[in-house]
């Protein structure tokens, strides 16, 4: 194992952690899977025959994009468990916020994008943290936002009935920042960043590099030579008359 050179996290805990994330990684689909997520055949339709793309590069987009989507909530499990590795007395609790330090009396909530909530849920995320602070007067609540506009730990201020409300303990915060809180350097954030393809590398080189693995095309021609036709009637198989439907030459 390399020597990482981190003074927050052991190197112990921190190829741990990415071997745990790794792991989680999505490296196989088959069609029932990939019929889960019900797909738009009239897009592909369009995107078949507007950009002249065959329909095997079409389907392998689509299948990139559902594994994605799946491997985005694990980069979310790495940003969020860390903290049960750095600094004094911060954990992730089984349920209820997301990161939280009983000493301190701080409540986190990690957001991936500072654009990922709505209007609502920023209102709804707000109220939790208000009761939290008025449970306990002394508390206080982060959001923290790991692709946030600015680098920041700023009072949070949210619209409610359209009057814009904000309390000094409720706090908007990057995560740099809130590494900085955690740890007390300044760029603890950015010390992890510059490490972390090494420990990437160091855990895939470990666990031995698994390909990418997919039979949905061969299942769908195994349906019916006709793929695009395949893919209408997983879709569209409970609506009125597709139990007979023939695409158009």
């Amino acid at each position: 194992m390399n020597d990482y050179k981190l003074s927050f996290i052991s190197n112990e805990n921190l190829f741990k952690h990415v071997q745990d994330t790794v792991l989680k990684y999505r490296f196989k689909i088959n069609l029932k899977d990939f019929k889960q997520n019900l797909v738009d055949p009239i897009k592909l339709t369009f995107d078949h025959l507007v950009y002249q793309k065959t329909l095997d590069v079409l389907i392998n987009d689509e299948i990139m994009r559902q594994i994605d989507r799946s491997n985005t909530n694990h980069i979310g499990y790495f940003h969020q468990n860390i903290f049960n590795y750095i600094g004094d007395g911060w954990y992730v609790p089984a349920k209820g916020f997301d990161i939280v330090n009983n000493h301190l009396n701080i409540f986190v909530e990690m957001k991936n994008k500072h654009n990922t909530m709505n209007s609502s849920s920023s209102q709804k995320t707000y109220m939790r943290m208000l009761h939290a602070i008025n449970q306990a007067p002394s508390a206080q609540c982060f959001l923290v936002e790991v692709i946030a506009k600015n680098s920041q730990n700023i009072p949070w201020s949210v619209s409610l009935d359209g009057e814009s409300i904000s309390d000094d303990r409720i706090r908007r915060v990057s995560i740099d920042q809130f590494y900085h809180f955690v740890t007390g350097e300044h760029t603890a954030f950015q010390q992890l960043c510059a490490v972390l393809p090494i420990v990437i590398k160091d855990v895939v080189n470990a666990i031995g590099q698994e390909l990418m693995q997919s039979s949905v095309l061969q299942e769908l021609a195994a349906s019916s030579p006709n793929i695009l036709q395949s893919l209408y009637l997983f879709s569209f198989a409970e609506y009125e008359g597709f139990e007979h439907f023939q695409l158009a030459e």
